[in-house]
């Protein structure tokens, strides 16, 4: 249904001429946008020249599959208001910015939060109305102004301004509270536990997705209320770690709209906090994130972001996983020597680490074996797989119950790696092993991976091993679309 026409729509006309889209075409793209998230939508040529000839403004979630269909025709973010389509619902601003002010920063990012509850509490969450609005170029304002200033100057928050803030329409958070280094460590132990619930059971699972819960609930009124710098700084470095987790886990679960936003706010977050070699591992996870979109040069350059401010700053460990990041997106860009070259810097920088180094809490997931699982993927994606498959051998050697999706992930490539090998059996063996992780987690990525799988097994389809793997597969399939 579309609201009362208001006038022809002159702005969304132009836009469609500047992109080339015809009436049908951009019918098509918005049902197809609507479709991947579970949304049945019969738009055709009609329908839009409606929209554009009489101002008839369609209700839900069509105005920004409508702005996402033509930013993925244009490359770039394009805002409601640049297509006559102001008065939907604001909500794809936010969480896009990179504000330079401090303040405003955190004003941006606890209306993330709120925004977030509400999505949930309406049903479905803002993110199936942001169906299909990801765009790679949101990333570079926050990217470069990170590079340029990578730390604020002081962010000391005092009693009176807090309450000043809160008086002049901030977000309905209580009294102004005193922020201790208690307060912190308390952030800081959910974030932990988080981690550790999310690489066991996916980023879908109930426990994982109490995340947005706790930003809201625990970190908003801390971060309006009033600190020293030095707790500030704390403060900060813990909200921007569990900002992060929720982008990861709602990349995990399919939801990239969502990601995005929280990894540019962790970003913004980790810059308030001075701690340059976290605001790296934000910008390593956009770079999974754009690579994992296929814009695998962008994830060259954000990888590449993450190095350069981390020279001669964060540890061995720490270097070899960007570099590691960074090889993930050469291979995906199909540019084998530079991905060699990254994945030997990894390996160069991890031999160098050592125990007791001052290695993020953040980080104890990189091992040997979490290189070897990459390695093996980069392998995958440059077509050898003899490298496939010794990676892979390394990367399962030691399976633990502690990275139960990371396993699963390490099955499904060792599978396809046998598969491009010629061994059919040994695909079907790692596969079936794969469909069973995947069936214990809560992971659209897992699924995906295996649903790959699946496609690459359909010259084999009547092969009875091929069939069973299929039939094995299909409860988990259907239960994540």
């Amino acid at each position: 249904m579309s609201r009362e026409p208001r006038g022809p729509n002159e702005k969304l006309g132009t836009v469609l001429v500047l992109a080339g889209i015809s009436n049908a075409g951009l019918a098509r793209r918005v049902n197809d946008l609507g479709a991947q998230r579970g949304l049945t939508l019969r738009y055709d040529k009609t329908s839009v020249a409606r929209w554009v000839s009489k101002g008839m403004v369609p209700q839900g979630a069509a105005p920004h599959l409508i702005a996402a269909a033509i930013a993925g025709k244009l490359g770039r973010p394009v805002p409601l208001h640049e297509i006559g389509l102001a008065d939907a619902d604001p909500a794809p601003e936010v969480g896009l910015s990179f504000p330079r002010d401090v303040g405003q920063a955190v004003r941006s990012a606890t209306e993330l939060y709120r925004l977030d509850l509400a999505g949930r509490r309406g049903g479905g969450g803002i993110w199936q109305s942001l169906a299909g609005s990801f765009s790679v170029s949101a990333y570079a304002t926050p990217a470069s102004r990170w590079l340029i200033t990578p730390a604020d100057g002081s962010v000391a928050r005092e009693a009176h301004q807090a309450a000043r803030e809160s008086e002049n329409g901030g977000p309905e958070c209580g009294p102004v509270q005193r922020v201790g280094h208690s307060d912190v460590t308390k952030l800081r132990e959910a974030a932990d536990d988080a981690r550790r619930w999310d690489s066991k059971y996916g980023g879908g699972d109930w426990r994982s997705s109490m995340v947005p819960e706790c930003l809201r609930v625990d970190a908003a009124p801390l971060l309006l209320g009033s600190y020293t710098d030095e707790v500030g700084r704390s403060l900060f470095g813990a909200t921007a770690e569990l900002t992060r987790l929720a982008g990861w886990m709602a990349f995990d679960t399919g939801q990239q709209e969502a990601a995005q936003r929280y990894y540019i706010q962790a970003l913004r977050l980790a810059r308030a906090a001075a701690d340059v070699p976290l605001g790296g591992y934000v910008l390593a996870s956009m770079s999974l994130q754009a690579t994992y979109r296929g814009f695998a040069d962008e994830g060259v350059d954000l990888a590449q972001a993450a190095l350069e401010r981390n020279r001669g700053l964060a540890t061995a460990r720490t270097m070899s996983f960007f570099r590691l990041v960074e090889a993930r997106a050469q291979a995906k860009a199909g540019d084998a020597p530079a991905c060699g070259a990254a994945l030997k810097a990894a390996e160069g920088w991890l031999e160098r680490a050592r125990t007791g180094d001052p290695d993020p809490s953040w980080l104890d997931f990189y091992s040997q074996e979490r290189f070897a699982a990459d390695a093996a993927e980069c392998y995958r994606d440059l077509r050898m797989p003899r490298q496939v498959q010794r990676f892979t051998e390394q990367a399962l050697s030691r399976p633990t119950e502690e990275f139960v999706r990371s396993h699963g992930l390490r099955l499904v490539v060792s599978a396809v790696a046998e598969l491009e090998s010629g061994n059919l059996d040994a695909a079907c063996a790692a596969g079936t092993r794969a469909v069973e992780v995947a069936g214990r987690i809560s992971s659209a990525r897992t699924t995906e991976y295996v649903r790959d799988l699946l496609h690459r097994l359909e010259p084999y389809g009547d092969e009875p091993r091929v069939v069973e793997l299929r039939e094995r597969a299909r409860p988990l399939l259907v239960a994540h679309g």
